[in-house]
């Protein structure tokens, strides 16, 4: 059965550019972008990883660590390093499981038999401090992920784990958010003293003091 959101993400141990990884400890109370690769020396993974090495300080201002996947061993992706640093200009600064036996791609859903029966899809988990899965995206082979939108996504998901409100379409950073409907108008006034634009008693935006 596929991972849902809220399910305990599977723990494992696996070899990696980094050494051997036991999940649940590497990860510890980090948040942590888990994300696949059809195989080695493919084009659009090459871009993707040079840009997660680029994003790493953005990664580590979430507390968050990122880890990729494929599903060839780990002398090719020894060597397939030196092309991402050569091309992207950043080397790999995180661990790149090296799946061969298919353990993680398996425990986590990552080969969709109907796109291909032996290589992972480009899969993305963000999974939190508590283990949570809590977010899943799944992108075919023929296209690049937007790594912009997963730090978006994680923004999102740590500022209302924190405080009552929603994002809305398109939110960034500093944008207007949405007052949950849980929250009534009385409980609101304590949380948001400032105040809210209610479009609908439904819609309250509110601009969150920092």
């Amino acid at each position: 059965m596929a991972l849902q959101l809220g399910d305990i993400a599977p723990d494992f141990t696996q070899d990696s550019t980094d050494g051997t990884i036991n999940f649940h400890e590497w990860a510890g109370d980090n948040w942590v972008i888990l994300f696949s690769h059809p195989k080695d020396f493919t084009p659009v993974c090459t871009t993707e990883l040079g840009e997660v090495s680029r994003l790493k300080p953005e990664f580590e201002k979430r507390n968050a660590k990122a880890m990729g996947l494929s599903v060839d061993p780990l002398d090719d992706h020894k060597a397939w390093e030196g092309d991402i640093k050569e091309t992207q200009g950043h080397g790999l600064n995180f661990p790149l499981l090296a799946d061969a036996d298919r353990t993680v791609s398996s425990l986590y859903g990552m080969i969709h038999p109907n796109a291909n029966d032996t290589l992972t899809v480009r899969s993305v988990f963000i999974i939190d401090p508590s283990k949570k899965v809590r977010l899943t995206l799944t992108y075919p082979a023929s296209t690049g992920r937007n790594f912009a939108e997963i730090l978006r996504t994680l923004d999102s998901l740590q500022l209302t784990d924190n405080q009552k409100v929603a994002t809305p379409v398109n939110w960034t950073e500093g944008d207007d958010c949405i007052i949950v409907p849980s929250v009534d108008n009385e409980k609101a006034k304590e949380l948001f003293p400032q105040g809210w634009d209610e479009k609908k008693p439904y819609l309250r935006m509110v601009k969150l003091q920092k």
